[in-house]
């Protein structure tokens, strides 16, 4: 069996073979650009490695080709796709262009692992003959990344977006702001990135991305099928914000800037109507920028927030993320307040169980002890953190999600999201080892049917990997529970 990741709901084998050649023509429909995006994308991956000039052409005929389209096929979803692989052609089709896209990274995985390599190799390109077909578990398969302890640069998060996406994430989760770093460019409030981004973690020089950058970072992830979810976290982790204007804080006087990694000491003052006004702006422009549903508003941790202001904080934000035409969603703590049906909540502590079982709202489940990335793998790994616990491999990969809430409607479990908080991070190469080889299994989790999955077989597959990352130049932890060949 191929070592596909995540485990397709159904795969057949032949004994045959299709093979990349230089005559080789990805096929679409007529007037469907968003289908030649998709072949496109498709070419520009396979064209590296093969050295093979592939074009993407409109209703191709010859032998040998590799077909895209959409079918009227209610069954795949919006994100499921069938593919059929014979010796003369391969053939993917899906209900919606998402499950194409998603397809296509199993087609990807079904070749060498060469094929992820940047210059021409000498192959030979061949996809085993086959079925497939497949379609998720869950509608939210999400990553989260900290951008505000240490920032990194559009290029970073580019690369984590095209990592996660080779596994099928759906959402992606930026953390836009926090007691360290303010890094979103806000233009009537332009001192929260001119001062609260001029810092981080550690006192390096922090940074921020205008508007044009986080739009250019949405349509990348967006191109490949990922919403992005921007955090603005209220009303605790807010020094950066304080800092940079005085008149959001009680005594009106701003305090310094922050570079450690303590929590729960800030607060915006929420008796005062400029902070509402400010996040008003904040969220307004926020929700402009973003042409996905969501806005998150944190609410994590916010120990220097009396409960009953809270609570009354909590409420009126939801209603002006509203105004601005979005779904509210914010880690667990939000449910102590009386939310609309619709606002989401992020477990991650499962200290407030009472009030999520109580309320009965969809939830995103990240459990710290499960799924937070920045946790260290044992108690030598140099980066990441371990008040959670330490998460190897096989905890991260051997949990299920319903268990977490066991008198909780599964219906109401929208899926999963694994953060990486960065407070030990600098750099992409950090990101990539506390993600790889995690990740995929969180992948797989939200993907792959509950019955499919055991850890036994998943490390053998996951082992399969290693050889295509390190044609990637991928920094990943070569953890001894898996046998890497």
């Amino acid at each position: 069996m191929p070592n596909l990741i995540p485990q397709p709901v159904s795969i057949t084998l032949t004994d045959g073979a299709f093979s990349i050649a230089p005559t080789t023509v990805i096929s679409v429909p007529d007037a469907a650009p968003e289908l030649t995006a998709i072949g496109q994308y498709l070419a520009d991956s396979l064209i590296p490695p093969t050295g093979f000039d592939l074009q993407v052409q409109t209703n191709a005929t010859s032998v040998g080709y590799i077909s895209l389209a959409l079918v009227a096929d209610p069954s795949l979803g919006d994100e499921g796709y069938h593919l059929t692989i014979t010796p003369e052609t391969v053939t993917l089709t899906a209900h919606q262009p998402a499950g194409l896209f998603w397809g296509v990274q199993t087609l990807r995985q079904l070749l060498p692992p060469a094929i992820e390599s940047a210059s021409p190799q000498p192959g030979p390109w061949t996809i085993p003959t086959g079925e497939i077909r497949d379609h998720p578990r869950f509608a939210w398969r999400g990553v989260m990344l900290d951008v505000a302890r240490h920032f990194f640069s559009v290029d970073a998060v580019k690369r984590y977006i095209d990592l996660a996406a080779c596994y099928k994430i759906n959402r992606f989760h930026l953390h836009l702001s926090d007691d360290q770093g303010w890094r979103i460019e806000i233009k009537t409030w332009p001192n929260l990135t001119a001062h609260g981004g001029s810092t981080e973690v550690g006192g390096g020089p922090g940074g921020y991305y205008t508007q044009a950058e986080y739009a250019d970072l949405v349509a990348y992830a967006q191109a490949r099928y990922m919403v992005v979810i921007p955090e603005i976290d209220l009303p605790g982790h807010t020094n950066a914000a304080l800092a940079s204007y005085p008149e959001l804080n009680g005594d009106g006087k701003a305090p310094d800037l922050y570079t450690g990694t303590e929590v729960g000491f800030s607060s915006l003052c929420v008796d005062k109507e400029i902070t509402y006004q400010f996040l008003n702006d904040v969220l307004g422009e926020l929700a402009a920028l973003t042409p996905g549903p969501y806005l998150h508003i944190g609410g994590d941790e916010a120990a220097a927030t009396p409960l009953p202001d809270y609570v009354r904080f909590v409420e009126r934000v939801e209603t002006l993320v509203a105004a601005h035409g979005k779904q509210m969603i914010g880690w667990e703590e939000v449910t102590r307040a009386e939310l609309n049906d619709e606002t989401i909540a992020q477990l991650w502590t499962n200290k407030h169980d009472q009030h999520i079982i109580g309320r009965g709202g969809p939830v995103i489940l990240s459990p710290a002890f499960k799924t937070y990335l920045d946790m260290k793998y044992t108690a030598t790994t140099t980066l990441g953190l371990r008040w959670a616990g330490l998460i190897e491999v096989a905890d991260a990969y051997a949990w299920e999600p319903n268990d977490l809430l066991p008198d909780f409607p599964s219906a109401k479990i929208l899926g999963i999201e694994a953060p990486l908080w960065s407070e030990t991070l600098e750099d992409i190469k950090d990101i990539e080892f506390m993600a790889f080889p995690r990740l995929p299994g969180y992948a797989e989790i939200g993907w792959s049917p509950q019955e499919g999955r055991a850890w036994d077989e998943y490390r053998l597959r996951l082992a399969a990997h290693g050889p295509r990352w390190q044609v990637m130049n991928l920094n990943f932890y070569r953890s001894s529970q898996i046998p890497w060949e």
